[in-house]
């Protein structure tokens, strides 16, 4: 890329660089586990008893694009907005943690509805889903926790861009075509925290329409319509606009070389809790503390600290977060998401049904209290610190340096596989899920996506 060359036909140039070849072994075998991952939480998400969008199918418009465990058939772009919307509808998506990006909720959807347009293959499918997580990760790593200072979901902001190229690799977009496409994403990039002040469900859809804007996207740049080619550097462009880091053009321009030869996909980290990804630290720690024989009952005081950037996520304002307006906004909630498991050990998608109402989850919350946490290291890695002092006066401690399923300490395949199974098994049944499983662990034997997109639908 020279030095004058917009960052988009960069990009572009390198993501359609990365179909001529295969992936590399762990590559791939990323590529299938996080597909696989958000399979299954999407088709928990749609039969969750909140399940979001549900009412809205019939506004979409008739299609043959697959709706995660339903029936019902949409345009492409329309069956990525619902697919990415209940993938994302559980807070049990997927992490890049450096980036802070959701990558399999937006770039998952995108790619499944591009390749059953297309008749992709499985390789095709892979291709396309590692190239968009790529894509995400690089934009959130030009501008490390900017998005959210600004106010913006890193997912829903970046997320059109990553959508767009995992659509546009299948439908094998021209470079000029990809760019325009690119071009056309910065103005439909959005996602703001607002939904925090009233627990708005409105948050899960941030992945859906993302994932919608990068299909429609190209579709629009395919039958002519034109984007900005300096969208992401522009005075006005997308690092101006939702991160306002004049130094994030920079410092994307000199990671971008690096595509293809350094892979972010094998480092994102997988979900073991239904809830925010900054609270999963917290509630390790206190795991911890049980297992060595803490009980409720010995809880006096619990100090969190919680490093700066987290804070206004799963903290602020406190007094809200003591008291939930929701479960679904309970997801967010540090003080109640940790009290939950010091006092039953865990916090599955079940116990968070009710979670927001119940008396002694939120009475033992309000024995918690927050302190900033300036040099945890957040967000390049998830920590925790949690103290306990207890009734009878002693001080207990449990720290956890990075998130369990990040990059420094993986989840393993059979932990995906066994997640995969416990969202999936209750929705489409133990053979279904086994077929399933079977397509996507062998995805380079498919020579049609629709030979798996048809697993996700009910049988006829």
């Amino acid at each position: 890329m020279s030095a004058q060359e917009p960052l988009a036909v960069g990009l572009a140039r390198g993501v359609r660089a990365l179909a001529g070849a295969p992936l590399p072994a762990d590559v791939l075998s990323a590529a299938q586990d996080h597909l696989l991952d958000a399979i299954g939480v999407g088709l928990a998400g749609g039969a969750a008893p909140t399940s979001p969008l549900g009412p809205a199918l019939g506004a979409l418009g008739g299609g043959d694009g697959t709706v995660l465990g339903r029936a019902d058939r949409l345009a492409p772009a329309s069956a990525a907005l619902v697919n990415g919307t209940l993938i994302h509808s559980m807070e049990f998506d997927d992490t890049h943690v450096p980036s802070v990006i959701h990558g399999s909720a937006v770039v998952v959807p995108a790619a499944l509805a591009a390749a059953e347009r297309q008749a992709s293959s499985g390789a095709e499918l892979a291709v396309a889903v590692a190239a968009g997580w790529e894509t995400l990760v690089l934009l959130g790593l030009a501008s490390p926790g900017g998005f959210q200072a600004a106010g913006f979901q890193t997912v829903a902001a970046a997320g059109p861009f990553g959508a767009a190229v995992a659509a546009g690799l299948l439908a094998s977009t021209d470079e000029a075509t990809l760019v325009s496409a690119l071009g056309i994403c910065g103005s439909q990039a959005s996602g703001t925290f607002a939904f925090l002040t009233d627990a708005s469900t409105v948050k899960a859809m941030h992945a859906g329409w993302a994932a919608h804007s990068g299909v429609l996207a190209v579709d629009l740049a395919t039958a002519g319509v034109t984007g900005p080619a300096a969208v992401l550097e522009d005075r006005f462009g997308f690092f101006a606009s939702y991160a306002r880091d004049a130094e994030a053009p920079g410092r994307f321009a000199a990671l971008l070389p690096g595509l293809g030869e350094r892979w972010a996909l094998p480092e994102a980290a997988f979900k073991a809790y239904p809830c925010c990804h900054y609270i999963h630290p917290f509630l390790e720690a206190a795991e911890r503390l049980r297992d060595e024989g803490l009980a409720p009952d010995d809880v006096a005081e619990v100090v969190v600290r919680v490093p700066d950037g987290a804070a206004p996520i799963v903290c602020e304002p406190w007094e809200r977060k003591l008291t939930p307006a929701s479960d679904h906004d309970a997801r967010w909630s540090l003080p109640v998401c940790v009290a939950q498991v010091l006092l039953r050990g865990r916090l599955t998608s079940a116990d968070v049904t009710g979670i927001a109402s119940d008396p002694e989850v939120l009475a033992l919350a309000t024995r918690m209290r927050a302190e900033p946490w300036e040099d945890s290291g957040f967000p390049a890695r998830f920590p925790a610190d949690l103290r306990v002092r207890t009734t009878d006066g002693r001080d207990l401690h449990a720290t956890v340096d990075d998130v369990r399923g990040s990059a420094s300490r993986p989840l393993g395949a059979d932990a995906v596989l066994a997640k995969f199974r416990d969202n999936a098994e209750p929705v489409v049944g133990a053979a279904r899920a086994d077929e399933i499983a079977a397509a996507v662990r062998d995805l380079r034997a498919l020579d049609d996506v629709r030979e798996l997109t048809a697993l996700l639908r009910p049988a006829a």
